[in-house]
């Protein structure tokens, strides 16, 4: 039995999901769940009060997503290690919770024992990031976009208006629809805001 027990704070807001992590952590000798939450908000409230020294936290819940929690936690609790678990290991995702602080990043289809093992590097201070999304980060194809097209495209958002994108960005509102145009037929896509979704998934804009 290790001499050190490392209290962890877990975040999820699917609750069969949270109960069974509860359950595989709890049955480790040298970790001790402290808290549960199922949305951001209580996940930082519960850190403030039970400081955790690692927190597990899913990338996309209400109230505050995964990365808002890691840079709250980051602030407020900067001794506290922090685990993002996703199901996915999009480019922008990596990298945005990277520079939110996370000293983690797990799959959620991971193996059981893997969160237990991730969560003793992190509180020994090493990073880790799960080889299949690493995997699927480097092997993602390249954007389709041009540079002015993906700047159009990002202000544009996915219902912003034609003439308020054009007086942002200087252009005329023909050269706008042009773009928007361009973009959706790269992205095999029928809308605006289905372009707008893709593009932010991909990581390219």
């Amino acid at each position: 039995m290790r001499d050190v027990v490392i209290r962890v704070l877990l975040a999820e807001d699917e609750e069969l999901i949270r109960v069974a992590l509860a359950g595989l952590l709890d049955r480790e000798p040298d970790i001790d769940v402290v808290a549960t939450a199922a949305d951001g908000r209580a996940a930082v409230d519960l850190a403030r009060r039970h400081r955790p020294d690692v927190a597990v936290v899913d990338l996309q819940m209400p109230g505050l997503d995964g990365l808002e929690v890691v840079t709250e936690l980051g602030r407020a609790l900067p001794e506290c290690a922090a685990v993002i678990l996703t199901g996915h290991g999009r480019p922008v995702v990596l990298r945005r919770a990277l520079a939110s602080g996370a000293r983690g990043f797990l799959a959620k289809g991971a193996p059981g024992t893997a969160l237990a093992d991730v969560v003793r590097r992190v509180h020994e201070g090493h990073r880790y990031v799960d080889p299949l999304l690493a995997a699927d980060a480097l092997t993602a194809p390249p954007s389709p976009l041009t540079t002015r097209e993906a700047d159009v495209l990002r202000c544009a958002r996915a219902e912003r208006p034609v003439r308020d994108v054009a007086r942002e960005l200087f252009l005329s509102p023909g050269t706008v629809r042009n773009q928007l145009s361009r973009v959706t037929q790269k992205l095999g896509v029928a809308t605006r805001a289905e372009a707008y979704e893709l593009a932010q998934e991909s990581g390219w804009i």
